[in-house]
């Protein structure tokens, strides 16, 4: 029987064009060029990313310029993350009807314009729409750089330029709250928003100049599926906002939540329907047919679930459980975010030797057992107990990510790798916002179930707990406090050592899902294949 081998690019869609000597000659000036290009693409990405988070550790001051209640303000976090995982499904039906460079260049124009914007806001309503522009600017700078990107290195260092690129979208949000709080206390949060327009234009100047569209980027004006837009907006919107509003409306006992979420999941279910029968969808879903693509995205979501889920739990520990103050807190979570800036661009030149599988395996069993190491934290934890095990974290989460973003594009043919950039990307996005969902539900109900049970404990036919207060009784009132109070102060210190307690044995319980979450992803890498961007991984038929 006769085996012939067929590329996926051959099957997935028509070959393109040849190359003009136009073509070859942007080509050539592109490689050329290459680390100017991913110097100017890069600052868009950490602009996008940082602004996800800088603005947390402002909207206090931020409430009190703007009238807001604490509830309210947080909007101005809701609005940018909501109108940025909108966009990002559609960006390749942008850049084809629009152009890639032209696309990037206007969203760059509408994340500064509304950077200025947001910084003269004086009412919330003010603030939240040009945030949602804002967002909406930043959700195709970040996923058109990637594109561009993988086009601009050539195939042996794609891995090299995936390390590039994760530098930005992972350290950014690390580093987001540190900055915004310095920005914050030493001029005003305005000025967390000014200081994106001078960037903004600088940014601007160096794309227009070095960043060219490929030769076979083919724009195409046909028809639009509102249908098919109107139901991802619909669906994704309300999903997105169950995920950001549930921990304040107490998830499903809400009538708000339970909406949403039905709302969610039946617009996205017409949306998937409508989107695979027609011959010109606003979203291309028929690429997630490819296996190696979708168990990468599929990874990739379980990395953004365990990455967001622990920056939201691990501030948490340290300011509320240790007393950290934020500087302390941010320095304390400095090692994880070192580790992955030194070891990505080193995990990208050891892609091409040891394949997307080994690097991807490693790196879950890696990150899995930092987080069964942090599962053993106390409330006499310290600085270095927290040390190695976020370097390897750092390392761990450095290898996935490099390895991932390399293998999801590796077999998807050159015209979709746009459309393919922005699938990964709101799948990471949206499992990253679920992944702190699950995070603050877990805490918080296991939290209130280990108060329960220590409490019980701690009650009066337990001997140790009362010779405790009897102890802290008498001390108070060594210091002149009458025996009726120091008692009920007694009391109310063990119930708060005893929430201290529930609360740091419900956050090593979480970490522990984390962990189990990255064992059961590593059946997924068998299904990863490497290759480059030009979609030469092979398909053999019979």
């Amino acid at each position: 029987m006769a085996t012939a081998t067929v590329s996926n690019a051959e099957i997935s869609s028509p070959p393109p064009p040849p190359e003009t000597p136009a073509g070859a000659s942007v080509a050539a000036e592109s490689a050329a060029h290459k680390w100017l290009i991913a110097g100017s693409v890069m600052i868009g990405t950490i602009m996008a990313v940082l602004d996800t988070s800088i603005v947390n550790v402002a909207l206090a001051d931020m409430s009190g310029t703007l009238g807001a209640t604490i509830e309210q303000i947080t909007w101005v976090v809701t609005g940018y993350m909501l109108s940025n995982v909108l966009v990002m499904p559609i960006i390749g039906m942008l850049s084809t009807r629009f152009g890639r460079k032209n696309l990037y260049l206007w969203s760059l124009a509408l994340f500064t314009a509304a950077s200025m914007l947001c910084g003269l806001a004086r009412s919330l309503e003010t603030m939240v729409l040009v945030r949602a522009f804002q967002g909406i600017g930043g959700g195709v700078l970040m996923t058109v750089a990637q594109a561009i990107l993988r086009e601009t290195f050539p195939p042996k260092e794609q891995g090299l330029a995936m390390g590039i690129f994760g530098m930005g979208v992972v350290l950014a949000p690390a580093f987001g709250p540190t900055l915004g709080g310095y920005i914050t206390d030493k001029y005003s949060w305005p000025w967390i928003f000014y200081i994106n327009v001078p960037i903004g234009i600088v940014n601007y100047i160096l794309v227009q100049r070095f960043v060219h569209d490929p030769s076979y980027l083919v724009r195409d004006k046909g028809r639009i599926d509102w249908l098919g837009l109107a139901l991802m907006i619909t669906g994704l919107g309300a999903i997105q906002l169950m995920l950001e509003e549930g921990s304040r409306h107490d998830w499903f006992s809400s009538s708000f939540i339970v909406q949403l979420t039905t709302v969610g999941v039946v617009g996205l279910a017409l949306f998937v329907v409508r989107e695979l029968k027609t011959d010109r969808p606003a979203v291309d879903l028929r690429i997630m047919k490819n296996s190696a693509f979708s168990s990468a995205t599929l990874i990739g979501g379980a990395l953004g679930m365990g990455l967001m889920g622990s920056i939201f739990l691990l501030p948490l520990f340290l300011q509320n459980i240790l007393r950290f103050n934020a500087t302390q807190a941010g320095v304390a979570l400095m090692p994880r975010s070192l580790a992955m800036a030194v070891l990505m661009p080193i995990g990208g030149k050891f892609y091409n030797r040891l394949g997307p599988r080994i690097m991807v395996a490693a790196g879950l069993i890696l990150s899995a057992v930092s987080f069964l190491q942090l599962a053993h934290m106390t409330v006499d934890t310290g600085f270095w107990d927290l040390l190695w095990p976020q370097v390897l974290q750092g390392a761990g989460f450095s290898l996935v990510f490099v390895a991932l973003t390399t293998a999801a594009l590796a077999s998807i043919p050159k015209p979709k790798i746009t459309a393919a950039s922005g699938l990964y990307n709101v799948v990471r996005t949206v499992f990253g916002s679920i992944g702190i969902a699950i995070a603050a539900s877990q805490l918080s109900s296991t939290a209130a179930a280990n108060h329960a049970v220590l409490a019980e404990r701690a009650g009066m036919a337990n001997p140790a707990a009362m010779t405790w207060i009897s102890q802290a009784t008498a001390g108070m009132m060594r210091t002149g406090v009458d025996a009726y109070t120091a008692r009920m102060r007694a009391l109310r210190l063990l119930d708060l050592t005893i929430t201290r307690q529930s609360v740091v044995l419900a956050l090593n319980h979480v970490f522990v899902l984390i962990a189990i979450l990255f064992f059961f992803a590593l059946p997924l890498v068998l299904l990863l294949r490497g290759g480059h961007a030009e979609g030469e991984g092979e398909l053999v038929a019979e």
